[in-house]
């Protein structure tokens, strides 16, 4: 048997303090965003808010204050807010009318309707309130944004009285703004699940367009069944792009089908004639016209959901007026380090050519933004790569004109013409691993690549269509192809590469990278925002995202964190890609700290260190997971814990025997054994708690493993929560007894062997 011993202070403090969790969560901010140089008042809308206090906005210039937290009224307390109501339209009424001989006249004053005011706006909140509890309470911030203060999206967080909410996306723009009035939706057409809500039984007349003045931000929430309407002027010439954000602010709705807010705009002229329309920009969700106008006039830009749904959380930013636009831009990449001339499509651009050198940059991806006059471009994705570059040249469309390559090689080209493809010709020898991985999905290209890669008689030796990169957690068709292989034979091979649905143009860009594998990982950590009690363990996922075969093990460690948090089974074994830790905090609260997680591995006799991305596990339209990668792991320790607590973990990881019982000894002071049960926290799949046995100074716990589950070798962690049952009521014999959760306990490490459990 293995023996842990771990402080019984630290231990005690971790059961009594962690309870179930209500966890902070935040499901948008409106505005969205707003002008810099300006202040703008906004509503936090989100679930477990209970004394917000403080506003954390990602980035220099930005300040945020919580003005007010609204909480959601009591059936009492709105019983007593329209009693008050009725007094108040009582004595309104009495007013009007002449009073009775002798008596005073009924005085309704202009505090009187003001009251009144208040009184409905709070009652429009209990009548019309989210018909989804993740949205229901409100917060209320002042936010200052600074004159110099860099454009482009925040993410903003909440610290409330249970920790941290996650982030969600405030955009800092330059142009002027303007805002709806922030939206109340009736339960009636409040839809949860994403359907289209039900027709209105009396159909009204739309609000008037809002009248506004180009260049301009307009920031609304989206309603069911209705569209919202802008007019403006515009001058006969003008290109007038006018540019939805909805997706992008709110990426993924967990219970909303398509799992987001699916923006269309349309463009009609002063008769409502429609003149343009989009609910996409190529494979972007959020929809992007461009339009020359035709004449001096006044024009609509209309926008609404595809299927007329909405909610609170259905919230936009559309930017409309002469403004730069970059839709592409060729090459993808460059090399690190060397200067590149780069092509730029799009509209109103003060240049067709860039030249950039990104000096000092490594190896990575960057946004490319241009300025013409006072405003700045959309940014687009530039890859920069340490391996030689080269450009596809004109007319290898067929296998007899193929590009012969060098490797390793990053070749730069395009599908330019519907139907067409691309084919390169490389000499190996039998043996040789290759890689052969088109990025262009990746890189805002609509190219659906697909690779194949042939012998010299035409045989196919390998193929692929899709792969997914669970680093590209915005993407839902990941499009990108990736091939590995062994090549059979010395000899020449011919790699094809063309769109699957025979599509092209010239904005089908794509980076073909072709070399021996280059071994690497990333790593991803959710959730980006952790709250802990002081003393208390909670587990942590972390993903790796493991590049050209590599299978390795991968050491973890804290970064930036005080000495007395605690990781617990601290690595990503070999051959896996996804591993759940622990994470013990000290013993003294702490405002909330941006720390990192790092992961250290040997590639090809030489250490590798990469820093873990944080990342949000968002769940899209019932049932995907996508992990959204965030600015910062942020974590909070709340509440009062033990004085001087720590914790030993295992040194070692406990053997479990495939097949049979193992014995695990774990010491816990005897006051805090009487009642306590020990569960495994989402378990490898056949292993389980056969016994937990009380003693004397600890606890004996027998762990099982089915003699089909796992195969011999498999490495993870064990993660133990710890609960005493309360003492079933005589007089509700039926129902279970509920149990009072006590913690989580330290990560166990632990491999599946063969015969005997390790000692």
């Amino acid at each position: 048997m293995r023996r842990a011993a771990w402080a019984a202070a630290a231990f005690a403090g971790a059961l009594a303090a962690q309870q179930a969790p209500q966890i902070p969560h935040v499901g948008y901010v409106y505005p969205a965003g707003g002008r810099r140089g300006t202040s703008v008042d906004v509503r936090v809308g989100g679930q477990f808010l209970t004394g917000a206090k403080t506003a954390y906005l990602s980035g220099a210039g930005v300040q945020a204050t919580v003005t007010q937290y609204v909480k959601p009224l009591s059936g009492a307390e709105a019983q007593k807010l329209r009693d008050e109501m009725k007094e108040l339209r009582d004595k309104k009424k009495a007013s009007r009318k002449k009073p009775a001989a002798g008596a005073a006249p009924v005085e309704f004053t202009a505090a009187d309707e003001k009251r009144m005011a208040v009184l409905q706006d709070a009652l429009d909140d209990v009548s019309r309130k989210p018909s989804i509890p993740s949205i229901a309470e409100i917060a209320l911030l002042h936010i200052d944004i600074a004159a110099d203060a860099a454009v482009g999206a925040r993410q903003l967080r909440l610290d409330t009285a249970g920790g941290l909410t996650n982030p969600i996306v405030f955009s800092v723009g330059e142009l002027p703004e303007y805002s709806r009035k922030p939206v109340r939706v009736a339960p009636a057409y409040n839809v949860v699940n994403g359907a289209t809500p039900a027709n209105r039984a009396a159909p009204r007349e739309p609000d008037p367009p809002v009248e506004i003045a180009l260049p301009i931000v307009v920031n609304g929430q989206m309603t069911p069944g209705t569209a919202d309407r802008y007019r403006f002027h515009a001058i006969g010439g003008q290109h007038v792009a006018i540019e939805a954000s909805a997706r992008e602010l709110i990426p993924y709705v967990s219970d909303a089908v398509p799992g987001w807010f699916q923006a269309a705009l349309t463009l009609r002229d002063a008769q409502g004639k429609e003149l343009a329309s989009a609910d996409h920009f190529r494979f972007h969700p959020d929809p992007l016209i461009d339009y020359e106008i035709p004449g001096d006039g006044e024009y609509i830009a209309e926008i609404h959901d595809s299927i007329y749904r909405g909610r609170e959380d259905f919230v936009y930013r559309i930017t409309i007026g002469e403004l730069p636009v970059i839709t592409s831009i060729f090459p993808l990449g460059g090399k690190a380090g060397a200067r590149t001339v780069i092509a730029i499509e799009g509209w109103n651009l003060p240049a067709a050519r860039v030249n950039e050198s990104f000096k000092g940059q490594p190896k990575g991806v960057y946004p490319i933004v241009l300025r013409k006059g006072a405003w700045t471009s959309n940014g687009v994705p530039f890859a920069l790569d340490s391996l030689p570059e080269t450009v596809a040249r004109e007319g290898i469309g067929r296998r007899e004109k193929a590009q012969k390559v060098k490797m390793p090689v990053v070749v730069n080209g395009r599908i330019a013409r519907p139907g067409e493809a691309a084919y390169f010709r490389i000499d190996g020898r039998a043996g040789d691993e290759i890689v052969a991985e088109v990025t262009a999905r990746r890189l805002g290209s609509p190219l659906d690549s697909v690779l194949r890669l042939t012998d010299a008689g035409g045989k196919q030796i390998a193929f692929n269509d899709d792969f997914e990169d669970p680093g590209a957690g915005l993407l839902t068709h990941q499009a990108d192809s990736l091939l590995i292989c062994r090549l059979p034979a010395k000899g020449s091979y011919y790699l094809q590469l063309m769109d699957a649905q025979n599509k092209g143009g010239p904005e089908y860009g794509y980076r073909l990278r072709i070399s021996h594998p280059r071994p690497d990982f990333e790593l991803r950590v959710a959730p980006s925002s952790l709250n802990l009690r002081a003393g208390a363990t909670t587990p942590i996922a972390v993903r790796a995202i493991r590049r050209d075969g590599f299978a390795g093990e991968i050491a973890l460690a804290l970064r930036n964190a005080p000495g007395d948090f605690l990781l617990s089974g601290a690595a990503v074994p070999a051959g896996q890609d996804k591993v759940r830790v622990t994470l013990t905090a000290p013993a003294a609260v702490s405002l909330p700290l941006s720390i990192q997680l790092t992961g250290r591995a040997i590639i090809d006799g030489h250490e590798v260190t990469r820093t873990a991305i944080p990342a949000e596990d968002m769940e899209q339209a019932f049932a995907y997971h996508h992990l959204v990668a965030e600015d910062a792991w942020m974590v909070r320790v709340l509440g009062e814990g033990p004085r001087g607590a720590g914790w030993r973990a295992f040194d070692k990881p406990v053997q479990l025997r495939r097949g049979g019982a193992t014995p695990v000894e774990l010491f816990v002071p005897p006051r805090f054994q009487k009642g306590m049960q020990l569960a495994l926290n989402e378990p490898p799949e056949g292993i389980s708690i056969q016994s937990v046995t009380p003693k004397r100074d600890g606890v004996f716990l027998v762990l099982r493993v089915a003699a089909n589950a796992s195969q011999p070798g498999l490495k993870g962690n064990l993660i133990l929560d710890a609960f005493r049952e309360a003492a079933p009521d005589p007089k509700a014999a039926a129902k279970p007894a509920k149990r009072q959760p006590l913690g989580t306990l330290p990560a166990i490490p632990f491999e599946v062997v063969d015969g005997a459990a390790g000692k």
